[in-house]
Protein backbone atom coordinates (compact mmCIF):
# COMPACT_ATOMS: atom_id res chain seq x y z
CA UNK A 1 0.00 0.00 0.00
CA UNK A 2 2.78 2.41 0.94
CA UNK A 3 4.83 1.62 -2.58
CA UNK A 4 1.39 2.83 -4.53
CA UNK A 5 1.08 5.34 -2.62
CA UNK A 6 4.02 6.50 -3.83
CA UNK A 7 3.47 5.67 -7.15
CA UNK A 8 0.44 7.54 -7.10
CA UNK A 9 1.56 10.75 -5.73
CA UNK A 10 4.85 10.50 -8.53
CA UNK A 11 2.01 11.10 -10.94
CA UNK A 12 -0.60 12.44 -8.84
CA UNK A 13 1.64 16.18 -8.19
CA UNK A 14 3.00 16.67 -11.97
CA UNK A 15 -0.83 15.80 -13.30
CA UNK A 16 -2.66 18.23 -10.62
CA UNK A 17 0.14 20.42 -11.67
CA UNK A 18 -0.40 20.51 -15.18
CA UNK A 19 -4.29 20.51 -15.06
CA UNK A 20 -4.01 23.39 -13.12
CA UNK A 21 -1.69 25.28 -15.59
CA UNK A 22 -4.38 24.05 -18.44
CA UNK A 23 -7.33 25.37 -16.49
CA UNK A 24 -4.96 28.99 -15.81
CA UNK A 25 -4.74 29.07 -19.86
CA UNK A 26 -8.43 28.27 -20.34
CA UNK A 27 -9.57 31.16 -18.23
CA UNK A 28 -7.26 33.75 -19.91
CA UNK A 29 -8.45 32.61 -23.52
CA UNK A 30 -11.53 34.68 -22.34
CA UNK A 31 -10.02 37.80 -22.16
CA UNK A 32 -7.84 37.52 -25.23
CA UNK A 33 -10.72 36.32 -27.14
CA UNK A 34 -12.20 39.81 -26.28
CA UNK A 35 -9.50 41.77 -27.67
CA UNK A 36 -8.68 39.62 -30.84
CA UNK A 37 -12.77 40.59 -31.41
CA UNK A 38 -13.30 44.07 -30.68
CA UNK A 39 -9.64 45.39 -30.53
CA UNK A 40 -7.69 43.69 -33.40
CA UNK A 41 -7.64 43.94 -36.89
CA UNK A 42 -8.51 40.51 -37.37
CA UNK A 43 -11.39 40.90 -39.92
CA UNK A 44 -9.82 43.66 -42.09
CA UNK A 45 -13.10 45.42 -43.53
CA UNK A 46 -15.16 42.95 -41.62
CA UNK A 47 -15.52 43.64 -37.87
CA UNK A 48 -17.41 43.09 -34.95
CA UNK A 49 -20.25 45.50 -35.95
CA UNK A 50 -21.10 43.30 -39.48
CA UNK A 51 -24.56 41.99 -39.36
CA UNK A 52 -25.17 38.51 -38.23
CA UNK A 53 -27.88 37.70 -40.74
CA UNK A 54 -25.64 38.86 -43.07
CA UNK A 55 -23.47 35.35 -42.77
CA UNK A 56 -23.48 32.24 -45.15
CA UNK A 57 -24.44 30.61 -41.63
CA UNK A 58 -27.67 31.69 -43.21
CA UNK A 59 -28.03 31.48 -46.82
CA UNK A 60 -30.75 30.10 -48.14
CA UNK A 61 -32.98 30.87 -45.52
CA UNK A 62 -35.60 34.19 -44.81
CA UNK A 63 -33.17 35.31 -42.24
CA UNK A 64 -30.67 36.06 -44.47
CA UNK A 65 -29.58 39.68 -44.86
CA UNK A 66 -32.52 40.67 -43.04
CA UNK A 67 -32.14 43.00 -40.33
CA UNK A 68 -28.61 43.96 -39.00
CA UNK A 69 -29.76 44.94 -35.44
CA UNK A 70 -27.48 42.01 -34.53
CA UNK A 71 -24.16 42.41 -35.27
CA UNK A 72 -21.58 39.37 -34.93
CA UNK A 73 -20.16 41.30 -31.48
CA UNK A 74 -23.55 40.81 -30.09
CA UNK A 75 -23.28 37.56 -30.42
CA UNK A 76 -19.86 36.89 -29.42
CA UNK A 77 -20.81 38.50 -26.22
CA UNK A 78 -24.00 36.21 -25.60
CA UNK A 79 -21.71 33.37 -25.92
CA UNK A 80 -18.89 34.27 -23.84
CA UNK A 81 -21.28 34.95 -21.14
CA UNK A 82 -22.77 31.27 -21.77
CA UNK A 83 -19.42 29.80 -22.07
CA UNK A 84 -18.69 31.31 -18.56
CA UNK A 85 -21.54 30.57 -16.42
CA UNK A 86 -21.10 26.86 -17.76
CA UNK A 87 -17.29 27.41 -16.92
CA UNK A 88 -17.55 28.60 -13.68
CA UNK A 89 -20.35 25.37 -13.61
CA UNK A 90 -17.92 23.10 -14.35
CA UNK A 91 -15.08 24.62 -11.72
CA UNK A 92 -17.85 24.49 -8.82
CA UNK A 93 -19.89 20.85 -8.92
CA UNK A 94 -21.23 19.06 -9.46
CA UNK A 95 -20.42 18.18 -6.18
CA UNK A 96 -16.96 19.19 -4.96
CA UNK A 97 -14.76 22.16 -6.42
CA UNK A 98 -12.02 21.99 -8.53
CA UNK A 99 -9.08 22.77 -6.29
CA UNK A 100 -10.84 20.46 -3.69
CA UNK A 101 -10.70 17.45 -6.07
CA UNK A 102 -7.25 17.76 -6.57
CA UNK A 103 -5.98 16.63 -3.16
CA UNK A 104 -7.39 13.42 -2.74
CA UNK A 105 -5.40 12.83 -6.58
CA UNK A 106 -2.62 13.44 -4.90
CA UNK A 107 -3.10 12.04 -1.81
CA UNK A 108 -4.55 8.79 -2.71
CA UNK A 109 -6.78 8.70 0.79
CA UNK A 110 -10.00 8.75 0.83
CA UNK A 111 -12.16 6.91 -1.36
CA UNK A 112 -15.35 7.89 -3.33
CA UNK A 113 -14.21 11.23 -4.17
CA UNK A 114 -16.98 13.07 -5.94
CA UNK A 115 -16.61 14.13 -9.67
CA UNK A 116 -15.65 17.63 -10.58
CA UNK A 117 -16.34 18.77 -13.91
CA UNK A 118 -13.08 20.46 -14.81
CA UNK A 119 -10.96 18.14 -13.64
CA UNK A 120 -12.84 16.03 -16.20
CA UNK A 121 -12.62 18.59 -19.00
CA UNK A 122 -8.95 19.64 -18.52
CA UNK A 123 -8.05 16.06 -18.60
CA UNK A 124 -9.91 14.44 -21.31
CA UNK A 125 -9.34 17.72 -23.60
CA UNK A 126 -5.57 17.07 -22.79
CA UNK A 127 -6.33 13.36 -24.12
CA UNK A 128 -7.81 14.28 -27.29
CA UNK A 129 -5.10 16.61 -28.51
CA UNK A 130 -2.79 13.83 -27.84
CA UNK A 131 -4.80 11.20 -30.12
CA UNK A 132 -5.07 14.50 -32.27
CA UNK A 133 -2.13 14.74 -32.70
CA UNK A 134 -0.62 10.70 -32.69
CA UNK A 135 -3.41 10.55 -35.50
CA UNK A 136 -1.92 13.49 -37.61
CA UNK A 137 1.63 12.22 -37.35
CA UNK A 138 0.89 8.38 -38.67
CA UNK A 139 -1.52 9.78 -41.25
CA UNK A 140 1.33 12.17 -42.71
CA UNK A 141 3.87 9.49 -42.33
CA UNK A 142 1.30 7.76 -45.18
CA UNK A 143 1.10 10.83 -46.91
CA UNK A 144 -2.40 11.94 -45.80
CA UNK A 145 -2.77 15.56 -44.95
CA UNK A 146 -5.36 17.29 -42.87
CA UNK A 147 -6.44 20.46 -44.57
CA UNK A 148 -9.07 22.70 -43.46
CA UNK A 149 -12.04 24.03 -45.00
CA UNK A 150 -11.14 27.75 -46.71
CA UNK A 151 -12.72 31.08 -44.97
CA UNK A 152 -11.97 34.35 -46.44
CA UNK A 153 -12.44 36.21 -43.15
CA UNK A 154 -10.46 35.40 -40.08
CA UNK A 155 -13.09 37.32 -37.57
CA UNK A 156 -16.00 34.96 -39.48
CA UNK A 157 -13.70 31.78 -38.90
CA UNK A 158 -12.88 32.79 -35.32
CA UNK A 159 -17.00 32.84 -34.93
CA UNK A 160 -17.39 29.68 -36.82
CA UNK A 161 -15.85 27.74 -34.77
CA UNK A 162 -16.91 29.78 -31.11
CA UNK A 163 -20.53 28.72 -32.04
CA UNK A 164 -19.46 25.33 -33.89
CA UNK A 165 -19.26 23.60 -29.96
CA UNK A 166 -22.70 24.54 -28.77
CA UNK A 167 -24.47 23.60 -32.50
CA UNK A 168 -22.54 20.32 -32.51
CA UNK A 169 -22.78 18.89 -28.91
CA UNK A 170 -26.54 19.67 -28.97
CA UNK A 171 -26.80 17.72 -31.80
CA UNK A 172 -24.30 15.24 -31.89
CA UNK A 173 -24.04 14.55 -27.78
CA UNK A 174 -27.65 15.56 -26.51
CA UNK A 175 -30.09 14.41 -29.53
CA UNK A 176 -28.10 11.64 -30.94
CA UNK A 177 -26.58 10.40 -27.72
CA UNK A 178 -28.78 11.82 -25.09
CA UNK A 179 -31.87 10.81 -26.19
CA UNK A 180 -31.60 7.33 -27.00
CA UNK A 181 -29.66 6.28 -23.93
CA UNK A 182 -32.88 7.82 -22.37
CA UNK A 183 -34.88 5.80 -24.27
CA UNK A 184 -32.55 2.84 -23.60
CA UNK A 185 -32.15 2.43 -19.86
CA UNK A 186 -34.85 4.92 -18.34
CA UNK A 187 -36.83 3.67 -15.42
CA UNK A 188 -39.11 6.78 -15.20
CA UNK A 189 -41.08 8.98 -18.06
CA UNK A 190 -41.37 12.41 -16.31
CA UNK A 191 -39.82 15.52 -18.00
CA UNK A 192 -37.99 17.00 -15.12
CA UNK A 193 -36.46 13.04 -15.19
CA UNK A 194 -35.82 13.35 -18.67
CA UNK A 195 -33.69 16.64 -18.60
CA UNK A 196 -31.47 15.51 -15.90
CA UNK A 197 -30.60 12.23 -17.82
CA UNK A 198 -29.95 14.63 -21.29
CA UNK A 199 -27.56 17.17 -18.80
CA UNK A 200 -25.76 14.38 -17.35
CA UNK A 201 -26.66 10.41 -18.63
CA UNK A 202 -24.80 9.14 -15.33
CA UNK A 203 -28.12 9.44 -13.43
CA UNK A 204 -29.64 6.69 -15.84
CA UNK A 205 -29.12 3.24 -14.46
CA UNK A 206 -26.86 1.32 -17.26
CA UNK A 207 -27.02 -1.98 -16.71
CA UNK A 208 -25.39 -2.88 -20.48
CA UNK A 209 -22.48 -0.33 -21.07
CA UNK A 210 -22.29 -2.36 -24.44
CA UNK A 211 -25.39 -0.38 -25.99
CA UNK A 212 -23.76 2.31 -25.05
CA UNK A 213 -20.23 2.36 -25.88
CA UNK A 214 -21.45 1.31 -29.34
CA UNK A 215 -23.98 3.91 -29.59
CA UNK A 216 -21.15 6.17 -28.94
CA UNK A 217 -18.89 4.82 -31.58
CA UNK A 218 -22.08 4.78 -34.02
CA UNK A 219 -22.60 8.96 -33.46
CA UNK A 220 -19.04 9.59 -33.37
CA UNK A 221 -18.60 7.62 -36.86
CA UNK A 222 -21.88 9.78 -38.26
CA UNK A 223 -19.55 13.16 -36.45
CA UNK A 224 -16.12 12.36 -38.32
CA UNK A 225 -18.20 12.18 -41.72
CA UNK A 226 -20.15 15.66 -40.85
CA UNK A 227 -16.19 17.14 -40.75
CA UNK A 228 -15.74 15.83 -44.59
CA UNK A 229 -19.04 15.51 -46.59
CA UNK A 230 -20.55 19.07 -46.59
CA UNK A 231 -19.17 21.52 -49.11
CA UNK A 232 -16.06 23.62 -47.92
CA UNK A 233 -15.35 20.87 -45.36
CA UNK A 234 -12.30 19.61 -44.13
CA UNK A 235 -10.26 17.13 -45.77
CA UNK A 236 -10.84 13.66 -46.14
CA UNK A 237 -7.92 13.31 -43.48
CA UNK A 238 -9.85 14.70 -41.03
CA UNK A 239 -12.58 11.89 -40.36
CA UNK A 240 -10.29 9.78 -38.21
CA UNK A 241 -9.29 12.49 -35.88
CA UNK A 242 -12.80 13.69 -36.22
CA UNK A 243 -14.16 10.45 -35.34
CA UNK A 244 -11.39 9.87 -32.58
CA UNK A 245 -12.49 12.86 -30.66
CA UNK A 246 -16.32 12.15 -31.15
CA UNK A 247 -15.56 9.03 -28.99
CA UNK A 248 -13.74 10.88 -26.71
CA UNK A 249 -16.52 13.38 -26.42
CA UNK A 250 -19.32 10.92 -26.25
CA UNK A 251 -17.49 9.34 -23.01
CA UNK A 252 -17.09 12.85 -21.80
CA UNK A 253 -20.78 13.25 -22.42
CA UNK A 254 -21.79 9.25 -20.90
CA UNK A 255 -19.26 9.64 -17.97
CA UNK A 256 -19.17 13.55 -16.56
CA UNK A 257 -22.74 15.31 -18.71
CA UNK A 258 -23.21 17.64 -21.18
CA UNK A 259 -21.02 20.49 -19.44
CA UNK A 260 -17.94 18.36 -19.81
CA UNK A 261 -18.32 17.56 -23.50
CA UNK A 262 -19.09 20.93 -24.44
CA UNK A 263 -15.92 22.77 -22.71
CA UNK A 264 -13.92 20.25 -24.13
CA UNK A 265 -15.06 21.03 -27.54
CA UNK A 266 -15.28 24.61 -27.00
CA UNK A 267 -11.60 24.14 -26.12
CA UNK A 268 -10.34 22.04 -29.27
CA UNK A 269 -12.19 24.86 -30.25
CA UNK A 270 -12.30 28.73 -29.67
CA UNK A 271 -9.49 27.98 -26.29
CA UNK A 272 -7.00 26.92 -29.47
CA UNK A 273 -8.13 29.48 -32.19
CA UNK A 274 -8.17 32.63 -29.28
CA UNK A 275 -4.13 32.22 -28.81
CA UNK A 276 -3.63 31.82 -32.77
CA UNK A 277 -5.79 34.88 -33.89
CA UNK A 278 -3.95 36.69 -31.08
CA UNK A 279 -0.60 35.55 -31.85
CA UNK A 280 -1.44 35.82 -35.49
CA UNK A 281 -2.58 39.87 -35.02
CA UNK A 282 0.50 41.41 -32.87
CA UNK A 283 2.78 39.66 -35.12
CA UNK A 284 1.31 40.88 -38.25
CA UNK A 285 1.29 37.39 -39.45
CA UNK A 286 -1.52 35.38 -41.16
CA UNK A 287 -3.20 32.82 -38.59
CA UNK A 288 -1.94 29.71 -41.10
CA UNK A 289 1.83 31.18 -39.82
CA UNK A 290 0.51 31.57 -36.32
CA UNK A 291 0.10 27.91 -35.58
CA UNK A 292 3.59 27.43 -36.34
CA UNK A 293 4.46 29.79 -33.51
CA UNK A 294 6.31 29.20 -30.70
CA UNK A 295 4.10 29.90 -28.35
CA UNK A 296 1.59 27.50 -30.28
CA UNK A 297 4.25 24.74 -30.08
CA UNK A 298 4.47 25.57 -26.15
CA UNK A 299 0.74 25.02 -25.71
CA UNK A 300 0.87 21.56 -27.76
CA UNK A 301 3.60 20.37 -26.08
CA UNK A 302 2.06 21.26 -23.01
CA UNK A 303 -1.11 19.46 -23.62
CA UNK A 304 1.01 16.33 -25.04
CA UNK A 305 2.43 15.71 -21.83
CA UNK A 306 -0.59 16.31 -20.00
CA UNK A 307 -2.56 13.86 -22.00
CA UNK A 308 0.15 11.40 -21.49
CA UNK A 309 -0.45 11.84 -17.81
CA UNK A 310 -4.01 11.64 -18.04
CA UNK A 311 -3.36 8.30 -20.00
CA UNK A 312 -0.61 7.25 -17.44
CA UNK A 313 -3.54 7.86 -14.52
CA UNK A 314 -5.80 5.73 -15.89
CA UNK A 315 -3.53 2.68 -16.11
CA UNK A 316 -3.15 3.50 -12.40
CA UNK A 317 -6.35 3.20 -11.65
CA UNK A 318 -6.30 -0.59 -13.38
CA UNK A 319 -3.15 -1.35 -11.38
CA UNK A 320 -4.77 -0.31 -8.11
CA UNK A 321 -8.04 -1.50 -8.04
CA UNK A 322 -8.80 -1.13 -4.84
CA UNK A 323 -8.38 2.70 -4.66
CA UNK A 324 -9.89 3.36 -7.96
CA UNK A 325 -12.60 5.28 -6.38
CA UNK A 326 -9.55 8.00 -5.09
CA UNK A 327 -8.98 8.61 -8.47
CA UNK A 328 -11.77 8.39 -10.49
CA UNK A 329 -11.43 11.55 -12.77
Amino acid sequence: MQNSSKIVQAFGIPFTALLSVILGLLLVSFPIGIYVVFESDIGGDINYEYPFAHLDLFEGTDLYQTSPDVSIGDVFTILWIFYAVIFVIAILGPNIGFLKSLSPIISFGKRDIPINYMIGTTKWFSILILVSVLINFVQESFGVVISPPSVDNDLIQFFYVTFAPLLEEFGFRLVLIGIPLFVLYSSKSSIKYFFRCLWAPSNLKIYDSKKAIFLIIFVSVAFGFAHITFEDSWSEGKFAQATASGVILGWAYLKYGFVTSLLIHWATNYFIFSYANFISQINFISIEEAFSHSLMSSLELLLIVAGVFSVSMLFVNKIFPKQKSSLEI
